[in-house]
C-alpha cells in the first residue's frame, strides 16, 4: 500500500518502520526532519501535505492540539490530493474524536480511530494492541497495516470517539496500577519489609499480568529513564479521561487523585522520566 506517515516520535518511528519492513511504501513527515530521516527505507517528505495522501494516511501525533494544527488548521482535508482513509492512532480526547470524525464526512475522507496499547519496543517488534472505530469499508482496507504493526485489532463499532474512550480506560486503568504498587511498597516499606520483595512477590502470584510484571520491574529495580512514556503524557491522558468524564456524567474521583500525584511528581522535576516514577511519590511522601 502506499502510506503516509505523520508524526515520528519513539512510537510513531518504530511504527513507521514495521510498515516499511512489510513491503509498503511508506511516506513520512515530522517536525523535525531528523526524526524522519531515521525511518531507515521511507521517503521523506517536506510538508504534512505530501504525507496526506495516497492509499491511507495515518497519525501519531503527540496531543490534541498538534492534530488540530496538522490536520484541521493545517488544512490537510482541503488539499487536492487527500488519502483514501486517515486513520488516526494518536491518545487525543474523545471530543476531538468526534470533531474529527465530523469534518472528514463533510469532506468526503474516511476517518478510523485507531490508538495503541503498547510501548516503544512492543512497536518495534509489532506486538501492540490496537484499538480500531469506524466504517467497516473503512477498517478493512487499512487491516494489512495494522498487521504489520500490532498482534491484535480490537474493534469497537462504527463511531471513531469510542477506540479513544477505550484507549483513555485503559491508559487510566494503568496509571492506577503504577500509583497502588507505589502506595503498596511504600506501606510495606512503613513495616520494616522490603518494597521490592513485596511486588516481586505480588507480581509473580496474585497481579502475574504484563501491566503489573513490567512496570513493578521498573518500581523494584528504580528503572526510570530512558522513558517509554513520560509523565507529562500521562498527566495528559489522566486529564482526557476527567474531561471525557465530566462530558459523559461519570465521576472518577480516582482520577484526581492521579492527576494530582502526576503534578507532584512533575512539579519535583520527574516530569520527563518514565510513568513509573509515578511510584515514588508514595516512596516520597512516606519519608523515603
Amino acid at each position: 500500500m502506499d502510506v503516509g506517515f505523520i508524526g515520528l516520535g519513539r512510537m510513531g518511528r518504530a511504527m513507521a518502520a514495521r510498515l516499511v519492513g512489510a513491503g509498503h511504501r511508506v511516506r513520512v513527515w515530522n517536525r523535525s526532519p531528523e526524526a524522519a530521516r531515521a525511518v531507515e527505507g521511507a521517503e521523506v517528505v517536506g510538508s504534512p501535505a505530501e504525507a496526506f495522501s495516497g492509499d491511507a494516511a495515518i497519525t501519531m501525533l503527540a496531543d490534541d492540539a498538534a492534530l488540530r494544527a496538522v490536520v484541521i488548521e493545517g488544512g490537510l482535508l482541503d488539499g487536492a490530493a487527500r488519502p483514501a482513509v486517515h486513520v488516526g492512532m494518536s491518545t487525543i480526547s474523545v471530543a476531538l474524536a468526534k470533531e474529527l470524525a465530523a469534518v472528514h464526512e463533510r469532506a468526503g475522507v474516511a476517518y478510523v480511530s485507531a490508538p495503541v496499547f503498547g510501548r516503544p519496543d512492543a512497536a518495534a517488534n509489532g506486538a501492540l494492541n490496537i484499538i480500531a472505530a469506524g466504517a467497516d469499508d473503512a477498517i478493512t482496507p487499512v487491516q494489512p497495516l495494522f498487521d504489520a504493526m500490532g498482534t491484535k485489532t480490537w474493534r469497537f463499532g462504527s463511531e471513531p470517539e469510542k477506540a479513544n474512550a477505550v484507549k483513555l480506560a485503559g491508559n487510566f486503568l494503568l496509571i492506577s496500577a503504577i500509583e497502588a504498587m507505589g502506595e503498596a511498597a511504600a506501606f510495606a516499606e512503613g513495616h520494616g519489609v522490603a518494597g521490592a520483595d513485596v511486588l516481586g512477590m505480588l507480581t509473580s502470584t496474585l497481579f502475574a499480568s504484563p501491566v503489573y510484571k513490567n512496570y513493578g520491574a521498573m518500581i523494584m529495580e528504580g528503572r526510570y529513564e530512558p522513558p517509554g512514556f513520560t509523565m507529562r503524557l500521562g498527566l495528559k491522558d489522566v486529564r482526557l479521561a476527567l474531561e471525557a468524564g465530566e462530558a459523559a456524567a461519570v465521576p472518577m474521583p480516582f482520577a484526581s487523585v492521579l492527576r494530582d500525584n502526576l503534578l507532584d511528581a512533575i512539579a519535583h522535576g520527574d516530569g520527563d522520566r518514565d510513568f513509573a516514577a509515578l511510584a515514588t511519590v508514595a516512596a516520597r511522601r512516606s519519608g523515603r
